[in-house]
């Protein structure tokens, strides 16, 4: 009987593993360098959670930070980051560099 509950068990956790819910997630990659995101404008499929890898080839820190996301993270120097965002409706959605606003800013746009 033991047995039998094991091979159900594992038979159970072998389908929730494989089942669509576990799918690999989507990413996408920003890059920062020279104080700006590029590219400038990221777009990304609507209804859908997917991964922003954010690689900082400048020397010094950035923060990504968007108000339309909610989210804020710090990337130092030379070094990657990644950001989970969604599922996100259709529309635009802003983010800029807190550490260089004035030249590190963007738009994810979600199609």
């Amino acid at each position: 009987m033991m047995k039998n509950s094991c091979l159900l068990l594992s038979l159970l956790l072998l389908g929730v593993l494989t089942s669509p819910a576990y799918a690999e997630i989507e990413q996408y990659h920003l890059v920062i360098k020279n104080h700006q995101f590029t590219p400038d404008n990221l777009v990304v499929p609507a209804g859908k959670k997917v991964k922003i890898v954010v690689e900082n080839q400048d020397s010094s820190p950035e923060e990504f930070e968007s108000h339309d996301l909610d989210r804020e993270k710090i990337i130092t120097g030379n070094s990657k980051a990644s950001i989970y965002v969604g599922p996100l409706e259709t529309g635009s959605y802003t983010f800029f560099g807190e550490f260089n606003p004035k030249t590190a800013k963007g738009t994810l746009t979600v199609e």
